[in-house]
């Protein structure tokens, strides 16, 4: 991919309206013009049951979120469903780094295990700490049946130039990476360089971020798979002993 191939920036410009197959106009009495389906509603918290369960932590859930893509108007047909249980991680240990690392990684490994979709899309299981920030501008309480924040339309006068010469950067780093002799600690620098321009993207703009668009065009092109692919290859590699 080269910086003046934006078929995959294309595939990311802002919608006129949510995704159809996961809200419906509300009744007037709710006091808000759209709601996540009810039959959707219920295989949600199905799932998030489930995953509770599979967690193994004796902590009440607070709540029960939608976010993500699919509860903005930035969403496509391959977009996850990102389900966030949230809790306190004081509640489960005062060890908060240790708490944080133990739910990711049973996070990562569900995901790992379920391909569970809803709606044609995948379903992306999170746990997050209620103090724990988060900069999605549209966030949707299932347990409540409310929108913590509501998404805005977005306009759709991108700089597509600076999000593909920013994604056609990271590109030509992972690549640099890949072919490093080096290479798992150069991937694991160009994974945590990634993390911090997305996140400081977000933090700064929003969705709409050149920084968070880049990132979705490194995901949708394949090169974050191959990315950590490799790395996960070269970290077994690492521990193994050839015979």
């Amino acid at each position: 991919m080269k910086p003046s191939d934006d078929s995959h920036l294309k595939s990311i410009i802002p919608k006129a309206r949510l995704s159809s197959s996961i809200w419906e106009k509300c009744d007037a009495e709710n006091h808000l013009d759209i709601c996540l389906k009810e039959d959707v509603r219920d295989s949600l918290l199905r799932i998030a049951n489930e995953f509770y369960i599979y967690l193994g932590v004796s902590v009440p859930v607070l709540d029960i979120t939608l976010t993500g893509s699919l509860a903005n108007y930035n969403w496509t047909s391959v977009s996850d469903v990102d389900l966030h249980l949230l809790v306190d991680y004081s509640e489960v240990d005062d060890n908060l780094e240790f708490v944080k690392e133990f739910l990711m990684a049973k996070k990562s490994l569900w995901n790992e295990k379920h391909d569970i979709q809803v709606k044609g899309h995948e379903v992306e299981l999170y746990t997050q700490d209620t103090n724990e920030p988060h900069h999605s501008t549209g966030v949707y309480s299932i347990l409540e049946k409310e929108w913590i924040a509501k998404p805005e339309k977005m306009s759709s006068a991108i700089d597509t130039d600076a999000v593909l010469e920013k994604a056609y950067a990271m590109m030509k780093s992972i690549d640099h990476a890949l072919n490093s002799p080096n290479r798992l600690t150069a991937i694991d620098a160009v994974k945590e360089k990634i993390k911090k321009m997305r996140q400081s993207g977000l933090e700064a703009s929003g969705e709409l971020s050149t920084e968070n668009l880049a990132f979705k065009i490194l995901r949708r092109n394949g090169y974050l798979e191959k990315l950590y692919q490799t790395g996960l290859e070269d970290f077994d590699q690492s521990l193994s002993l050839d015979q």
